[in-house]
Protein backbone atom coordinates (compact mmCIF):
# COMPACT_ATOMS: atom_id res chain seq x y z
CA UNK A 1 0.00 0.00 0.00
CA UNK A 2 1.04 3.15 -0.89
CA UNK A 3 1.39 6.11 1.53
CA UNK A 4 0.22 9.80 1.50
CA UNK A 5 2.46 12.41 0.93
CA UNK A 6 1.85 15.96 2.59
CA UNK A 7 3.72 19.69 2.44
CA UNK A 8 5.00 20.64 5.89
CA UNK A 9 7.81 23.56 4.74
CA UNK A 10 7.99 25.90 1.75
CA UNK A 11 10.77 28.01 1.65
CA UNK A 12 12.21 30.22 -1.28
CA UNK A 13 13.92 32.95 -2.71
CA UNK A 14 13.15 34.50 -6.06
CA UNK A 15 13.13 37.83 -7.93
CA UNK A 16 9.55 38.62 -6.08
CA UNK A 17 10.77 38.01 -2.53
CA UNK A 18 13.35 36.57 -0.22
CA UNK A 19 10.40 34.41 1.81
CA UNK A 20 7.29 33.08 0.87
CA UNK A 21 5.11 35.41 2.43
CA UNK A 22 7.04 38.39 0.38
CA UNK A 23 6.67 36.61 -2.62
CA UNK A 24 3.04 36.14 -2.54
CA UNK A 25 2.01 39.30 -1.43
CA UNK A 26 3.78 40.65 -4.86
CA UNK A 27 2.59 37.48 -7.13
CA UNK A 28 -1.41 38.79 -5.79
CA UNK A 29 -0.54 42.52 -6.20
CA UNK A 30 0.65 41.76 -10.14
CA UNK A 31 4.23 42.93 -9.22
CA UNK A 32 6.78 42.16 -11.86
CA UNK A 33 10.14 41.06 -11.35
CA UNK A 34 11.79 42.10 -14.68
CA UNK A 35 14.40 44.86 -15.04
CA UNK A 36 17.75 45.83 -16.19
CA UNK A 37 20.51 42.79 -15.92
CA UNK A 38 22.91 44.20 -13.15
CA UNK A 39 24.82 40.54 -12.54
CA UNK A 40 26.67 41.31 -15.69
CA UNK A 41 27.52 43.57 -18.17
CA UNK A 42 24.94 43.49 -21.16
CA UNK A 43 25.70 46.10 -23.03
CA UNK A 44 26.79 44.26 -26.27
CA UNK A 45 23.56 41.57 -26.15
CA UNK A 46 20.64 41.96 -27.68
CA UNK A 47 18.59 41.11 -24.43
CA UNK A 48 19.89 43.35 -21.26
CA UNK A 49 16.81 42.52 -19.09
CA UNK A 50 16.08 39.45 -16.51
CA UNK A 51 14.33 38.97 -13.43
CA UNK A 52 17.08 39.07 -10.42
CA UNK A 53 16.73 37.94 -7.40
CA UNK A 54 17.06 41.73 -5.63
CA UNK A 55 19.80 42.45 -2.81
CA UNK A 56 20.68 38.94 -1.74
CA UNK A 57 23.96 38.62 0.63
CA UNK A 58 24.88 35.02 1.01
CA UNK A 59 26.64 36.14 4.03
CA UNK A 60 23.16 36.29 5.24
CA UNK A 61 23.38 32.56 5.06
CA UNK A 62 26.57 31.45 5.24
CA UNK A 63 30.17 32.36 6.27
CA UNK A 64 32.17 34.49 3.88
CA UNK A 65 34.74 31.81 2.81
CA UNK A 66 31.72 29.33 2.50
CA UNK A 67 30.20 31.79 0.47
CA UNK A 68 33.31 32.00 -1.63
CA UNK A 69 33.38 28.79 -2.56
CA UNK A 70 29.88 27.70 -3.28
CA UNK A 71 27.93 28.97 -6.85
CA UNK A 72 25.34 31.37 -6.38
CA UNK A 73 22.78 28.64 -7.29
CA UNK A 74 23.84 26.54 -4.35
CA UNK A 75 23.55 30.14 -2.28
CA UNK A 76 19.63 30.64 -3.24
CA UNK A 77 19.24 26.65 -2.17
CA UNK A 78 20.41 26.75 1.20
CA UNK A 79 18.31 30.43 2.08
CA UNK A 80 15.56 28.97 0.42
CA UNK A 81 16.09 25.54 2.86
CA UNK A 82 16.65 27.35 5.77
CA UNK A 83 13.13 28.94 5.36
CA UNK A 84 11.51 25.57 4.92
CA UNK A 85 13.04 23.83 7.84
CA UNK A 86 11.87 26.59 10.22
CA UNK A 87 8.23 26.78 8.70
CA UNK A 88 7.98 22.77 9.10
CA UNK A 89 9.93 22.40 12.69
CA UNK A 90 11.74 19.52 11.25
CA UNK A 91 15.20 18.90 13.33
CA UNK A 92 17.22 16.29 11.66
CA UNK A 93 18.81 14.94 14.81
CA UNK A 94 15.65 13.79 16.17
CA UNK A 95 15.34 12.07 12.95
CA UNK A 96 16.60 8.78 11.46
CA UNK A 97 19.14 10.72 8.47
CA UNK A 98 19.11 7.82 6.38
CA UNK A 99 15.22 8.33 6.15
CA UNK A 100 15.12 11.91 4.99
CA UNK A 101 16.16 12.39 1.15
CA UNK A 102 17.29 15.48 -0.49
CA UNK A 103 16.50 16.14 -3.90
CA UNK A 104 17.03 19.72 -5.46
CA UNK A 105 17.29 19.80 -9.12
CA UNK A 106 19.16 22.05 -10.87
CA UNK A 107 18.91 22.01 -14.76
CA UNK A 108 22.42 23.57 -15.40
CA UNK A 109 24.11 24.07 -12.29
CA UNK A 110 26.67 26.57 -11.41
CA UNK A 111 26.80 28.71 -15.07
CA UNK A 112 29.26 31.23 -12.98
CA UNK A 113 31.22 28.76 -12.15
CA UNK A 114 31.67 27.49 -15.20
CA UNK A 115 31.61 31.03 -17.09
CA UNK A 116 34.93 31.81 -14.61
CA UNK A 117 36.85 28.49 -14.84
CA UNK A 118 36.23 28.83 -18.80
CA UNK A 119 37.52 32.70 -18.96
CA UNK A 120 40.14 31.83 -16.44
CA UNK A 121 41.31 28.82 -18.44
CA UNK A 122 41.82 30.93 -22.01
CA UNK A 123 43.16 33.97 -20.14
CA UNK A 124 45.26 33.04 -17.01
CA UNK A 125 46.10 28.89 -18.01
CA UNK A 126 44.85 25.68 -16.11
CA UNK A 127 46.73 26.67 -13.17
CA UNK A 128 44.85 29.27 -12.08
CA UNK A 129 41.74 27.70 -12.26
CA UNK A 130 40.11 27.42 -8.25
CA UNK A 131 40.41 24.03 -6.80
CA UNK A 132 36.54 24.89 -5.69
CA UNK A 133 35.18 25.19 -9.30
CA UNK A 134 34.06 21.11 -9.47
CA UNK A 135 31.83 21.29 -6.81
CA UNK A 136 30.75 24.60 -7.73
CA UNK A 137 29.24 23.52 -11.06
CA UNK A 138 28.17 20.68 -10.35
CA UNK A 139 24.08 19.96 -11.09
CA UNK A 140 23.87 18.57 -7.43
CA UNK A 141 26.06 21.00 -5.67
CA UNK A 142 22.70 22.17 -3.86
CA UNK A 143 21.36 19.03 -2.91
CA UNK A 144 24.78 17.78 -1.47
CA UNK A 145 25.27 21.20 0.19
CA UNK A 146 21.54 20.83 1.97
CA UNK A 147 22.94 17.25 2.83
CA UNK A 148 25.95 17.99 4.66
CA UNK A 149 24.46 21.26 6.03
CA UNK A 150 21.44 19.16 7.71
CA UNK A 151 22.93 15.95 8.47
CA UNK A 152 20.99 14.16 5.38
CA UNK A 153 22.39 10.80 4.85
CA UNK A 154 19.17 9.29 2.69
CA UNK A 155 19.04 9.56 -1.45
CA UNK A 156 20.45 12.74 -2.27
CA UNK A 157 20.94 13.80 -6.19
CA UNK A 158 19.39 16.45 -8.47
CA UNK A 159 17.46 15.66 -11.97
CA UNK A 160 17.97 17.47 -14.76
CA UNK A 161 15.29 17.69 -17.12
CA UNK A 162 15.27 20.75 -18.55
CA UNK A 163 12.96 22.99 -17.16
CA UNK A 164 10.72 20.33 -15.76
CA UNK A 165 13.85 19.42 -13.16
CA UNK A 166 11.95 20.59 -10.08
CA UNK A 167 8.50 19.50 -10.69
CA UNK A 168 10.51 15.33 -11.51
CA UNK A 169 12.54 16.61 -8.31
CA UNK A 170 9.61 16.64 -6.49
CA UNK A 171 7.28 14.34 -8.09
CA UNK A 172 10.25 11.41 -7.56
CA UNK A 173 10.93 12.31 -3.96
CA UNK A 174 6.72 12.06 -3.36
CA UNK A 175 6.94 8.54 -4.62
CA UNK A 176 10.04 7.92 -2.55
CA UNK A 177 7.84 8.49 0.35
CA UNK A 178 4.68 6.62 -1.02
CA UNK A 179 6.74 3.75 -1.19
CA UNK A 180 8.28 3.37 2.07
CA UNK A 181 11.86 4.38 1.26
CA UNK A 182 12.16 7.25 2.67
CA UNK A 183 9.90 9.43 5.23
CA UNK A 184 10.77 12.97 4.90
CA UNK A 185 12.59 14.75 1.39
CA UNK A 186 13.66 18.15 1.29
CA UNK A 187 13.28 18.57 -2.62
CA UNK A 188 12.68 21.58 -5.03
CA UNK A 189 15.23 23.11 -7.53
CA UNK A 190 17.71 26.07 -7.38
CA UNK A 191 18.94 28.02 -10.44
CA UNK A 192 21.13 30.71 -11.75
CA UNK A 193 21.81 31.68 -15.22
CA UNK A 194 22.11 35.00 -15.76
CA UNK A 195 25.48 35.55 -16.78
CA UNK A 196 26.71 36.21 -20.49
CA UNK A 197 26.86 32.78 -21.21
CA UNK A 198 23.26 32.40 -20.23
CA UNK A 199 21.32 35.08 -21.39
CA UNK A 200 23.21 34.87 -24.91
CA UNK A 201 22.68 30.87 -25.11
CA UNK A 202 19.00 31.26 -24.55
CA UNK A 203 18.64 34.40 -26.78
CA UNK A 204 20.69 32.94 -29.63
CA UNK A 205 17.78 30.16 -29.30
CA UNK A 206 15.12 33.44 -30.13
CA UNK A 207 13.35 32.57 -26.90
CA UNK A 208 14.15 35.06 -24.70
CA UNK A 209 11.91 39.48 -24.86
CA UNK A 210 13.89 41.86 -26.23
CA UNK A 211 12.04 44.68 -24.89
CA UNK A 212 14.83 46.15 -23.11
CA UNK A 213 13.18 49.42 -22.95
CA UNK A 214 9.75 48.84 -22.19
CA UNK A 215 10.61 45.64 -19.91
CA UNK A 216 7.42 46.44 -18.03
CA UNK A 217 5.27 44.82 -20.76
CA UNK A 218 6.82 41.70 -20.71
CA UNK A 219 6.71 38.54 -20.43
CA UNK A 220 3.11 38.31 -21.51
CA UNK A 221 2.28 34.97 -22.14
CA UNK A 222 -0.62 34.16 -23.88
CA UNK A 223 -0.67 37.53 -25.77
CA UNK A 224 -0.59 37.52 -29.41
CA UNK A 225 2.42 40.03 -28.89
CA UNK A 226 4.47 37.83 -26.83
CA UNK A 227 8.23 37.71 -27.79
CA UNK A 228 9.77 35.17 -25.74
CA UNK A 229 10.27 34.23 -21.38
CA UNK A 230 12.24 36.70 -19.83
CA UNK A 231 15.21 34.62 -17.59
CA UNK A 232 15.00 34.07 -13.64
CA UNK A 233 17.15 32.83 -10.76
CA UNK A 234 15.99 31.57 -7.80
CA UNK A 235 15.20 28.49 -5.43
CA UNK A 236 12.20 27.44 -4.15
CA UNK A 237 12.50 24.18 -1.14
CA UNK A 238 9.61 22.15 -0.12
CA UNK A 239 9.47 19.53 2.94
CA UNK A 240 7.38 16.35 1.80
CA UNK A 241 6.51 13.92 4.50
CA UNK A 242 4.38 10.66 4.80
CA UNK A 243 1.37 12.02 6.66
CA UNK A 244 1.94 8.85 9.66
CA UNK A 245 5.41 10.74 9.66
CA UNK A 246 3.69 14.33 9.67
CA UNK A 247 1.46 13.69 12.23
CA UNK A 248 3.73 11.67 14.70
CA UNK A 249 5.56 15.17 15.34
CA UNK A 250 2.12 17.14 15.18
CA UNK A 251 3.46 19.00 12.32
CA UNK A 252 1.41 21.69 10.35
CA UNK A 253 0.47 20.22 7.21
CA UNK A 254 -0.23 22.62 4.50
CA UNK A 255 -1.72 20.41 1.50
CA UNK A 256 -1.38 17.11 -0.16
CA UNK A 257 0.93 15.95 -3.12
CA UNK A 258 -1.60 13.36 -4.85
CA UNK A 259 -0.36 13.34 -8.48
CA UNK A 260 2.44 12.84 -10.93
CA UNK A 261 2.79 12.87 -14.56
CA UNK A 262 5.87 12.77 -16.67
CA UNK A 263 6.44 12.23 -20.33
CA UNK A 264 8.67 13.11 -23.41
CA UNK A 265 7.87 14.61 -26.69
CA UNK A 266 10.08 12.23 -28.56
CA UNK A 267 9.41 15.11 -31.32
CA UNK A 268 12.15 18.06 -31.15
CA UNK A 269 15.27 19.00 -28.66
CA UNK A 270 13.62 22.40 -27.71
CA UNK A 271 10.16 22.63 -29.35
CA UNK A 272 7.26 21.33 -28.20
CA UNK A 273 5.22 18.86 -29.88
CA UNK A 274 2.45 21.24 -31.81
CA UNK A 275 -0.61 19.18 -31.28
CA UNK A 276 0.17 18.99 -26.96
CA UNK A 277 0.03 15.39 -27.02
CA UNK A 278 2.98 15.23 -24.66
CA UNK A 279 2.35 17.59 -22.38
CA UNK A 280 -1.46 16.36 -22.64
CA UNK A 281 0.16 12.87 -21.33
CA UNK A 282 1.75 14.26 -18.17
CA UNK A 283 -1.56 16.02 -16.91
CA UNK A 284 -3.65 12.55 -17.71
CA UNK A 285 -1.36 10.78 -16.09
CA UNK A 286 -0.92 13.43 -12.72
CA UNK A 287 -4.96 12.94 -12.79
CA UNK A 288 -4.66 9.22 -13.35
CA UNK A 289 -2.35 8.66 -10.55
CA UNK A 290 -4.80 11.52 -8.14
CA UNK A 291 -7.93 9.70 -8.84
CA UNK A 292 -9.42 12.90 -10.42
CA UNK A 293 -11.47 13.75 -13.19
CA UNK A 294 -10.49 16.94 -15.29
CA UNK A 295 -13.73 18.88 -13.75
CA UNK A 296 -12.01 18.15 -10.30
CA UNK A 297 -9.46 20.37 -11.00
CA UNK A 298 -9.99 23.89 -9.72
CA UNK A 299 -7.24 25.80 -10.74
CA UNK A 300 -3.89 25.14 -13.26
CA UNK A 301 -0.95 27.34 -12.68
CA UNK A 302 0.73 26.95 -16.56
CA UNK A 303 4.22 26.31 -17.89
CA UNK A 304 3.24 29.43 -19.75
CA UNK A 305 6.87 31.66 -20.77
CA UNK A 306 5.40 33.67 -22.85
CA UNK A 307 6.96 32.43 -26.48
CA UNK A 308 5.37 31.71 -29.49
CA UNK A 309 5.13 28.14 -29.41
CA UNK A 310 4.91 27.07 -25.83
CA UNK A 311 1.74 28.66 -24.94
CA UNK A 312 -0.07 27.73 -28.16
CA UNK A 313 1.20 24.17 -27.67
CA UNK A 314 0.50 24.19 -23.66
CA UNK A 315 -3.35 25.38 -24.30
CA UNK A 316 -3.68 23.00 -26.80
CA UNK A 317 -2.54 19.94 -24.63
CA UNK A 318 -5.15 21.27 -21.81
CA UNK A 319 -8.08 20.75 -24.31
CA UNK A 320 -6.42 17.64 -24.91
CA UNK A 321 -6.52 16.39 -21.36
CA UNK A 322 -9.85 18.26 -19.94
CA UNK A 323 -12.14 18.42 -22.78
CA UNK A 324 -14.78 21.00 -22.28
CA UNK A 325 -13.88 21.71 -18.79
CA UNK A 326 -10.57 23.15 -19.97
CA UNK A 327 -12.97 26.26 -20.91
CA UNK A 328 -13.94 26.02 -17.25
CA UNK A 329 -10.78 25.64 -15.25
CA UNK A 330 -8.52 28.76 -14.99
CA UNK A 331 -5.74 28.88 -15.61
CA UNK A 332 -2.38 30.97 -14.91
CA UNK A 333 1.41 31.72 -15.94
CA UNK A 334 2.84 33.52 -12.84
CA UNK A 335 6.20 33.50 -14.84
CA UNK A 336 4.41 36.67 -16.36
CA UNK A 337 5.63 38.24 -12.87
CA UNK A 338 8.64 35.61 -11.74
CA UNK A 339 10.28 35.46 -15.04
CA UNK A 340 11.73 31.71 -15.93
CA UNK A 341 13.74 29.90 -13.31
CA UNK A 342 14.51 27.19 -15.55
CA UNK A 343 15.23 23.90 -13.44
CA UNK A 344 14.13 25.75 -9.92
CA UNK A 345 10.60 26.90 -11.79
CA UNK A 346 8.21 24.21 -11.32
CA UNK A 347 9.25 24.52 -7.12
CA UNK A 348 8.29 27.45 -6.94
CA UNK A 349 5.42 27.17 -8.76
CA UNK A 350 4.10 24.69 -6.73
CA UNK A 351 4.50 26.68 -3.40
CA UNK A 352 1.74 29.07 -5.18
CA UNK A 353 -0.67 26.03 -6.19
CA UNK A 354 -0.50 25.02 -2.88
CA UNK A 355 -1.21 29.21 -1.50
CA UNK A 356 -3.46 28.89 -3.83
CA UNK A 357 -5.52 26.40 -2.04
CA UNK A 358 -4.52 27.72 1.36
CA UNK A 359 -5.84 31.31 0.62
CA UNK A 360 -8.64 30.61 -1.66
CA UNK A 361 -7.20 33.00 -4.41
CA UNK A 362 -5.47 32.25 -7.67
CA UNK A 363 -2.51 34.69 -9.08
CA UNK A 364 -3.17 36.74 -12.71
CA UNK A 365 -1.58 36.66 -15.49
CA UNK A 366 0.17 39.79 -15.68
CA UNK A 367 0.58 42.03 -19.18
CA UNK A 368 -2.23 40.12 -20.80
CA UNK A 369 -3.65 42.73 -23.02
CA UNK A 370 -4.70 41.12 -26.31
CA UNK A 371 -5.19 37.86 -25.94
CA UNK A 372 -3.80 35.07 -28.88
CA UNK A 373 -6.73 33.87 -30.84
CA UNK A 374 -5.22 30.44 -30.42
CA UNK A 375 -4.58 30.86 -26.71
CA UNK A 376 -8.63 31.29 -25.82
CA UNK A 377 -8.91 29.83 -22.22
CA UNK A 378 -9.77 31.42 -18.91
CA UNK A 379 -5.72 32.57 -18.23
CA UNK A 380 -6.99 35.10 -15.06
CA UNK A 381 -6.08 38.60 -16.91
CA UNK A 382 -4.16 40.96 -14.65
CA UNK A 383 -5.70 40.77 -11.51
CA UNK A 384 -5.89 38.00 -8.78
CA UNK A 385 -9.63 36.44 -7.96
CA UNK A 386 -10.90 35.00 -5.39
CA UNK A 387 -11.72 31.13 -5.79
CA UNK A 388 -12.52 27.88 -3.89
CA UNK A 389 -9.84 26.02 -4.67
CA UNK A 390 -9.40 22.62 -3.81
CA UNK A 391 -7.03 20.68 -6.32
CA UNK A 392 -4.69 22.54 -8.22
CA UNK A 393 -2.57 21.47 -11.16
CA UNK A 394 1.55 22.78 -11.60
CA UNK A 395 2.38 22.46 -15.51
CA UNK A 396 6.32 22.62 -16.60
CA UNK A 397 7.36 21.09 -19.90
CA UNK A 398 11.30 22.02 -20.66
CA UNK A 399 13.95 21.41 -23.95
CA UNK A 400 14.00 17.86 -25.04
CA UNK A 401 9.96 17.83 -24.56
CA UNK A 402 10.16 17.06 -20.68
CA UNK A 403 6.86 17.25 -19.45
CA UNK A 404 6.41 16.74 -15.31
CA UNK A 405 3.21 17.73 -13.73
CA UNK A 406 2.21 17.44 -10.67
CA UNK A 407 -1.20 18.07 -8.69
CA UNK A 408 -1.72 19.16 -4.96
CA UNK A 409 -5.31 19.14 -2.76
CA UNK A 410 -6.21 20.46 0.03
CA UNK A 411 -5.47 18.33 3.12
CA UNK A 412 -8.28 16.52 4.63
CA UNK A 413 -7.24 14.45 7.45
Amino acid sequence: MTRRVVITGMGTVNPLGKTVSETWENILNGVSGVGPVTHCDTSDLLTQIACEVKDFQPTDYLDAKQARRVDRFQQFAIAACREAFHQSGLEVEKENPSRIAAIVSSAVGGLDAIQETVTTLIEDGPRRISPFMTPMFMANGAAGLIAIEKGIKGPCFSIASACASANDAIGQAALLIQFNRVDVAITGGSEATINRTGISVFDRLGALSRRNEDYHLTPSPFDRDRDGFVMAEGAAILILESLEHAKARDARIFAELIGYGSTVDAFHVTAPAEDGSGAGEAILLALEMAGLNPADVDYVNAHGTGTELNDISETRAIKLAFGDHAYRVPVSSTKSMTGHMIGATGALESIFCILAIQNSILPPTIHLQNPDPLCDLDYVPNEARQATVKTALNNAFGFGGQNAVLAFRAFSG
